[in-house]
């Protein structure tokens, strides 16, 4: 991996980040109303550009489409039809997520998307703090952190998904699919291996999580730094700040997804 630059992601940052969340879930109820859809619901993800968050283009029933940008060098959120730009919404007023959602709602009803949102998704009426400053570091941390997973992900070969941030969590992440093939709640599906970044909380972090998860792999050395974590959820954890302040990064990085791949690979594959 080449190296990179990560901004610090600092305490004060968070109620801007949680704004960002927010208003990434009103991008997903309508990608996940109308957008084409996707059984693994990649649908639903948002992608990661130089401007900020986009969704996958929507089919109009017109033979168009439309896409949704959070461009958070502008800050405004953008809806754009292919018959022309339609909508855009100032970050910089502080709309609740409620408010965002019922824009884009209507935006998207005047180009014939009928009205079957599960709001419950996006609904929240208290009130936003967004910071320019902090939603800019946001972006530059997933900007930085989605290039060095691509260039993991294409060093994986092709059972591998996209590089995408999902707005129920606000994480970005991609998978890599094993050969075996295990029950996945009533349905076939193949062992898999996660890495990803969550900017969120007290503490950023990075993981990477196989699936399913063998309890052995705890005794598997990681790097220092890294931990294996197994309270809610199962796999690798590096904090952000550790590999932020690291003399490489992007060598920190991927020697903790290095480490926890060839952990998990023997208990994916098929034998």
């Amino acid at each position: 991996m080449a190296n990179i630059i990560l901004p610090p992601l600092l305490p004060e940052y968070e109620p801007t980040r949680a704004t960002l969340h927010a208003y990434a879930k009103t991008l997903g109820a309508i990608t996940r109303a109308h957008g084409t859809p996707h059984p693994k619901w990649w649908h639903v993800s948002l992608e990661v550009r130089p401007e900020g968050l986009v969704t996958d283009p929507v089919p109009l029933p017109d033979g168009g489409s439309l896409g949704i940008t959070m461009d958070l060098k502008r800050h405004e959120i953008v809806l754009r039809a292919s018959s022309g730009e339609d909508l855009r919404i100032d970050l910089g007023a502080r709309p609740t997520s409620t408010e965002v959602g019922e824009m884009l709602i209507e935006a998207a009803g005047r180009h014939g998307l009928d009205d079957r949102y599960d709001r419950e998704r996006f609904a929240d009426d208290d009130t936003r703090v967004y910071e320019p400053a902090a939603a800019a570091a946001y972006l530059d941390a997933f900007v930085a952190v989605g290039g060095q997973f691509q260039r993991r992900k294409v060093s994986l070969g092709d059972r591998v998904s996209p590089v995408q941030l999902w707005p129920h969590g606000f994480d970005l992440s991609f998978e890599w699919f094993g050969t075996r093939i295990v029950d996945g709640g009533g349905e076939q599906a193949p062992a898999q291996l996660n890495l990803g970044f969550y900017p969120g909380g007290d503490r950023p972090y990075f993981y990477s999580n196989p699936w399913p998860f063998d309890p052995d792999l705890t005794n598997s050395a990681l790097p220092d730094g890294a931990t294996w974590h197994t309270e809610g959820w199962s796999g690798g954890y590096l904090a952000y700040d550790v590999v932020q302040q690291s003399h490489d990064p992007a060598q920190t990085l991927a020697g903790f997804a290095d480490a926890v791949f060839a952990a998990a690979r023997p208990t994916l594959e098929a034998p």
